[in-house]
């Protein structure tokens, strides 16, 4: 829940409910409410004031966002099963960097008969 994430952002960052408050110019009740998920659905406003004040954007405070080789990469619902599905069957780090070499072989293959060559 966006509480939750809003919650852990601000203490990773060490700034109390009071100071968050402050920066953002939201009360400390509505983000006490928030981050105990009393309430549960913030406008884009609101979200985007806390979000400039903890250094982040809307995204991330919704925990959309995941950091992979520092670019921030969405995952949908679908990825994340596909991911944990080939996780769970033995798929390791390795094994994926080759699949994806071989997409990489295989669509190149593809393009080089497009052509004719």
């Amino acid at each position: 829940m966006v509480g939750e994430q809003i919650k852990k952002l601000r203490n990773n960052k060490g700034i109390s409910l009071s100071e968050l408050a402050e920066r953002s110019g939201v009360s400390k009740s509505y983000l006490s409410q928030l981050e105990r998920n009393l309430q549960v659905n913030p406008s884009l406003q609101l979200l985007s004031k806390i979000a400039t004040s903890l250094d982040t954007d809307i995204e991330e405070l919704l925990n959309k966002k995941k950091k992979v080789s520092g670019l921030k990469v969405t995952l949908d619902a679908e990825w994340r099963r596909l991911l944990y599905k080939a996780i769970s069957e033995g798929m390791t780090k390795e094994d994926f960097v080759q699949f994806c070499d071989y997409l990489h072989f295989k669509k190149w293959q593809e393009a080089k008969r497009f052509k004719g060559e």
